[in-house]
């Protein structure tokens, strides 16, 4: 697929490092030569020099011959001129842009192809507030993530010492939550991936990835860790887009106190916000956390766009007896760094907003696409089409489907049915099929699994 990427940032980046390992054919436009540079120094792909809404510069891209243009530039303006002048200049058929401004999402009827042409519409800040909020929700979840329109959940928790599964294998799961059936769809030890089989042991400190009906969660969770106490007090540092957004969805059902250094920017949200506690100060001062009772808070999340400030502003609240510490963090070694046990959850905006796109490249019917472990691994939705002679996968049980290695099917979602697999489970058609690859180099095989033959009508 020839893709266009408008904006070497680090979405940009992001995007490219995930589709050019795939075989795509990648061309990166920014204004900056010097992050073009790097990022040909570093990946198999081309470049452009120059403004991203301009013709001429899209046309030496290669848009005549594109199959998609990714508008992720750092500016709303530039990212919906672009998908414009793409659609009536060379006609391409897909057009994606990153647009941030609550005041253009506010009027969904602009982006319409009569008007500005975008296929796709992204707010990476309304995705991290959704990704967020479904972690306070899920008290001890490293990840919560939605399939199929939130009727399944793919969870990540961190199996601790003397927990009830520890030092027992897979099976016994269900004997510990009976009448449940629960998936383990992977598990990960000191950063290696395993394949669950019915005998594999569980150890202390393994990452365990189990997919179930939003019901069942917190009984399976109990199994893996000590359950923490249901969330009914959260601060959140920075009342940016994401920050607002997020106590705006909390408010309601929690107290929220939230932090600023802004003056302007308090009054601002104190103005927004019905009944969040509004506080103008810095969140790395001990003083000011100890006034507000921060060893009270079940939550503690850091939302500035300052690295440095969310980690130490969240390692400062662990010390001081926060519950549970978050950290909004864009560079990618400080996510490493920090997932070592520093703070409890570190959020990577780019890992988080990356499955939006890459649901739109993949090959076959893949409805959505969750990026983990830094991009190593995924997990995607995808759904049967065809026949038993067009289809790989209808009318065949799980076991006799040649999954490519370390890939498990782990559910399926058949219209308000939620199935959980086993080795006798048929697919039928229409079926949304839960998948979790621990190596993402393996995705092309299971999109051919999920493309339709040519005989298909």
């Amino acid at each position: 697929m020839k893709i266009i990427i408008l904006g070497a940032g680090q979405v940009g980046t992001s995007v490219a490092r995930n589709l050019v390992s795939e075989a795509n054919d990648i061309t990166v436009v920014d204004v900056r030569p010097d992050l073009l540079a790097e990022l040909q120094d570093r990946f198999d792909l081309r470049t452009v020099a120059g403004n991203a809404a301009y013709p001429d510069v899209l046309r030496r891209a290669g848009a005549e011959e594109a199959d998609m243009v990714i508008a992720v530039t750092n500016s709303d303006e530039t990212n919906m001129v672009a998908c414009q002048i793409a659609y009536t200049l060379f006609h391409t058929p897909t057009k994606i842009a990153r647009v941030r401004a609550s005041e253009y999402l506010a009027c969904p009827q602009i982006f319409a192809q009569e008007a500005l042409p975008i296929d796709v519409l992204i707010s990476p800040e309304q995705i991290v507030t959704d990704y967020v909020l479904r972690l306070i929700e899920h008290p001890g979840a490293l990840q919560v993530l939605d399939f199929a329109g939130g009727k399944v959940q793919l969870v990540a928790v961190r199996a601790y010492y003397g927990g009830p599964l520890v030092g027992q294998q897979l099976r016994a799961l269900g004997r510990h939550v009976p009448g449940i059936e629960v998936p383990v769809a992977a598990i990960f030890r000191r950063g290696t991936a395993l394949v669950p089989e019915g005998d594999t042991v569980i150890e202390a400190d393994d990452e365990v990835f189990f997919i179930a009906p939003r019901r069942n969660i917190r009984a399976v969770m109990s199994e893996l860790r000590r359950m923490e106490r249901p969330t009914k007090r959260v601060m959140l540092v920075g009342g940016g887009n994401i920050g607002l957004r997020l106590a705006t969805a909390l408010e309601s059902r929690y107290q929220v106190k939230i932090v600023d250094h802004n003056g302007e920017r308090t009054r601002f949200l104190s103005e927004q916000l019905q009944r969040t506690i509004v506080l103008h100060g810095d969140a790395a001062d001990e003083e000011l956390l100890l006034e507000e009772n921060i060893e009270n808070m079940d939550v503690f999340c850091a939302l500035t766009n300052d690295d440095e400030a969310n980690i130490l502003a969240a390692m400062l609240a662990r010390r001081l007896g926060a519950g549970k510490v978050m950290s909004l963090i864009n560079r990618a070694a400080y996510v490493d760094l920090v997932q070592d046990g520093l703070i409890d959850v570190a959020i990577s905006p780019q890992q988080v907003t990356i499955g939006t796109l890459l649901a739109h490249v993949r090959r076959g019917d893949v409805v959505v696409v969750h990026s983990l472990r830094r991009g190593a691994a995924e997990a995607i939705e995808a759904v049967a089409h065809g026949d038993e002679r067009t289809s790989k996968v209808v009318g065949r049980a799980v076991g006799e489907i040649k999954l490519p290695p370390g890939t498990t099917i782990g559910g399926i979602v058949r219209g308000e049915e939620v199935i959980i697999c086993h080795h006798d489970t048929v697919i039928e058609a229409e079926d949304h099929v839960i998948l979790f690859l621990v190596d993402k180099k393996y995705i092309a095989d299971v999109e051919r699994l999920f493309q339709v033959g040519v005989t298909f009508l």
